[in-house]
This record gives structure tokens, C-alpha cells and sequence, in this order.
């Protein structure tokens, strides 16, 4: 039986397919490209470029199987509708406060995280004054109008997207004509001399695809965003198809040109990989350059945070599993309660973190596994987007035959590609390093269960009560 749907009301479809394209690019391009690549280098050494390429392949499919789904029914948050739908109503629960909650971890963490950049310009900046007025910038983005946040968030991926391509472009150079190395070409040795290409073996490999999926986390807001962009068939196929190839050659192409320019083993040594070679060639404003960049780049992913989990939580006010509050609508069509919520929620954060970090150092390391924990509850919409699609070309038949955009080897890409984030999360129970954090996202993710089931048992005793 089909479910019954609360719908919400209609936002504003003032995007372009453009400004589309560069918010997902700008949700999986982050912070972590530009200043942890190093981390997960360490784990399988220069085979780290295929744990890349494979984890790409596993997110090509759900991309495919969501971008099939939105060509049908595109609408603000279609893949925790897609859940409801298709799956349960608790997997479209789940989805919507996954999101809900990775989001204002991430945005938090942004926050902090841009603040710190802040201080190579100005040493002196009170961390505490500067993220309240990057928070207060990033509201009034996301209140004026989806447009101007698209608009925002446009030159935010630009900048990342343009110093990427310096960087490969550079590296090449370095690599084939010795360019910043006294005319030497480095060649393609350093892949294999230090230890091999799989330094960490068959565990190291799965270990760094543990890291590598929180990377390529927020590129599923492509369907959020499907609701806010004009023309959304049209936008869809040209989106899903560009966007995913475009972060395989950023991500790939920025790692090849790290493993091979540098010895693996001696990256800790090198800081950021990105400002090393930017110094090599002779750009001795490289640091910052690439200060700039991790600035704009934590901006952006504050900003993708704040537009995406406002939406999900406008969407849960309208099915009854948030405050009626978040459900409305200003008068430029965007949910202004719900974006002040996320927004107020990453304050608070920030404001915690701010404060223990002053009585304690070793809040840091507190910091970092909530952080981490929003890894897991960051999978949810993959997984619910490869199981609804299951069910929806069950149900969507008879559109099949003139579908434009269908999954390439239907069911078994989906079957592939669950069995294989399974196994990558059973890997981040293995690793210690990233155990503590899968658990605490794990927690979350029962919590939430919880209530669901406390809510709708509460109701549906009520109702029978009434009878």
C-alpha cells in the first residue's frame, strides 16, 4: 500500500542548475581535502587513490539511484521523502534527523575551525567575537532568499574548485618537467618506493575508506536543494552526472598529485600538502593562499549545514515531528524559524566549545569525537536512498520504460553498493581510532529510534483509547 505523504509547502524554485551543481560540489569538497589528506594517506599510503576512486564508485550509484528517483518526484528533501515512502516511515525519520544533527555538528566544527584561520591575519581576534559574527553573516545569506544563498555558496565552491585545479595543473608540472625542483621531474616513483603501493594492507585499505566517506559526505544535498532549482529534470540529470566525475578528478587528482610529488611517509613532515606545493613552484604568498581557501572552505560548509538541515527540520515541523514553530515560511519563501533553530543550535555548540576549551585543553579530544560522530548519521541517506530506489522501481513501473536516467544494472548495483558501506562501517568499529566515534553516532541514530517509537506508540494508544 502506498503511504499517504504530508506535504509541505512549495519553496521558491529560484536556483539555477549552476548554482545546483557547485552546492554539492561545495558539500563534498571541505576542510578535510585541504588540510587532512595527509590523515588519510597514512592509513594504505599511495593506495589511498583507489580507496578514493572506490568509495566514488559506491557514491556514483546512490547518486544515480537518487538522481532516477528526483527526475520522477524532485521536491525539498526527496530522499528522507523517498524513505517514508518506500522503506518506512521510521528510515524517513531517521534520515531527516540525521541530517538534522550532522549538520550542526559539522557547522559547529566549521565555526571553530574558520575562527582558527581568522588568526593568521589577525592574531589578536577573540575567537568568541568572530564566530558569532560568521554565524550572524551566514544567517542573513540563508534568510534573504534560496538564490542568495545559492549565489553564496557558487563563488564559496569556485574558489575551492579553482585552487584544486592550480594545484593538479602545478603538480603535473612538477612531476613531468621538474618545475620548483631544479628542473628534475619527480616522476612517478615515490607510488611504489616507500613500503609499496598497499603499505597498509588489505586493513589499512578498508581503514582509509572509513575516513574517506565523511570527505564525500553532503553530496546527497543535491536532493535538497532539487526543490529551490528552476527546470529540476533538466537540472538533475546535467547535476548528477557532472558533479560526481568533477570530485572523483578533484579528490583524485589533488591525492595523485600529494603521493607522487611527496613520499607518503614523510607528509607529517609537510604540513599542508597543498601549501608545500604551492611554496615548491615559487608562490611564496602560498600559506596564505591556502588560508583563504580552508576559510572560504569552512564558510561553505557551514553554509551548505545551515541551508540543508533547515529544510529537514521545516520538512519534520510539517509531519509532526518538530515544533509547528519550524514550519514556517517568511516572506521571501524560506523557512526563517527553522534556519534561526539550526543556526541557534550551531551557537550553542560553538559557545560550549569555546568555553571548555579555555578550562580545558583536553576538550579537544572531546571535540574531535563529536565531530566524528556525525559520520555515521551521515551514511543514513545513502543507505535509505539505495533501499528506496528498490521499492520505487517496483512501484514506478510503468515510468521505467521512458526514464531518461535509470541506475545502470539494476538491482545488483544496489545490492553492490550496500553490502559495501556495510562493511566500511563494520571497519570503523574495527579501527580505533574512529570506534568511539562510529558508537556515539550509533547512539544517536538508536535515540532517535527511541523516540520515534515512544511518540507513535503514544499515539497510536491514544487513538485506540478514543475509539
Amino acid at each position: 500500500m502506498k503511504r499517504k505523504r504530508n506535504h509541505a509547502p512549495a519553496l521558491q524554485r529560484s536556483m539555477t542548475a549552476g548554482q545546483m551543481e557547485m552546492i554539492s560540489l561545495g558539500g563534498a569538497i571541505g576542510v578535510g581535502l585541504f588540510m587532512g589528506s595527509a590523515s588519510t594517506i597514512k592509513w594504505t599510503g599511495p593506495s589511498v587513490l583507489l580507496a578514493y576512486m572506490f568509495v566514488g564508485l559506491i557514491l556514483y550509484i546512490v547518486m544515480r539511484a537518487l538522481g532516477e528517483m528526483i527526475y520522477i518526484n524532485p521536491g525539498t528533501g526527496s530522499f528522507a521523502d523517498y524513505a517514508t515512502e518506500y522503506v518506512h516511515p521510521i528510515a524517513g525519520y531517521l534520515a531527516k534527523w540525521a541530517n538534522v544533527f550532522e549538520y550542526i555538528v559539522v557547522g559547529m566544527s566549521e565555526v571553530v575551525a574558520a575562527t582558527e584561520y581568522l588568526k593568521y591575519w589577525w592574531p589578536k581576534i577573540n575567537p568568541f567575537v568572530a564566530g558569532i559574527l560568521i554565524i550572524l553573516f551566514l544567517v542573513l545569506a540563508n534568510l534573504a532568499s534560496a538564490k542568495a544563498y545559492g549565489s553564496l555558496e557558487f563563488w564559496f565552491a569556485m574558489i575551492k574548485v579553482i585552487t584544486i585545479i592550480m594545484m593538479i595543473v602545478l603538480g603535473f608540472m612538477v612531476i613531468f618537467f621538474g618545475l620548483g625542483n631544479g628542473g628534475h621531474p619527480t616522476g612517478f616513483s615515490n607510488l611504489w618506493r616507500h613500503g609499496g603501493f598497499f603499505t597498509g594492507g588489505f586493513k589499512g585499505f578498508f581503514f582509509s575508506m572509513s575516513i574517506i566517506v565523511g570527505s564525500y559526505q553532503g553530496i546527497e544535498l543535491l536532493g535538497i536543494s532539487a526543490g529551490e532549482v528552476a527546470n529540476p529534470q533538466e537540472a538533475i540529470i546535467k547535476s548528477v552526472k557532472s558533479v560526481l566525475w568533477r570530485i572523483l578528478i578533484f579528490y583524485v587528482g589533488a591525492i595523485f598529485v600529494i603521493v607522487t610529488i611527496y613520499p607518503w611517509n614523510e607528509l607529517s613532515a609537510v604540513g599542508s600538502p597543498f601549501v608545500s606545493t604551492f611554496a615548491k613552484v615559487g608562490i611564496t604568498s602560498a600559506a596564505a593562499v591556502i588560508n583563504f581557501v580552508v576559510l572560504t572552505a569552512a564558510l561553505s560548509g557551514a553554509n551548505s549545514g545551515i541551508y540543508s538541515s533547515s529544510r529537514m527540520l521545516f520538512k519534520l515541523a510539517h509531519e509532526g515531528e518538530a515544533p509547528r514553530l519550524f514550519g514556517r515560511l517568511s516572506k521571501r519563501v524560506v523557512p526563517n524559524v527553522a534556519i534561526l533553530g539550526i543556526s541557534g543550535g550551531i551557537l550553542i555548540g560553538f559557545m560550549i566549545d569555546t568555553v571548555a576549551s579555555i578550562f580545558s585543553k583536553s576538550t579537544s579530544n572531546l571535540f574531535v569525537v563529536v565531530f566524528s560522530s556525525s559520520v555515521l548519521p551521515g551514511m543514513v541517506p545513502w543507505f535509505v536512498i539505495l533501499l528506496a530506489e528498490l521499492r520505487f522501481r517496483e512501484n514506478s513501473a510503468n515510468l521505467m520504460g521512458t526514464h531518461p536516467f535509470k541506475l545502470p544494472f539494476f538491482p545488483y548495483s544496489n545490492y553492490f553498493a550496500i553490502v559495501m558501506l556495510t562493511v566500511i562501517v563494520i571497519f570503523m568499529f574495527i579501527n580505533p581510532d574512529t570506534r568511539i566515534s562510529v558508537i556515539v553516532g550509533a547512539m544517536v541514530l538508536i535515540l532517535a529510534t527511541l523516540v520515534y517509537l515512544i511518540r507513535h506508540w503514544h499515539r497510536g494508544y491514544k487513538l485506540d483509547k478514543n475509539r
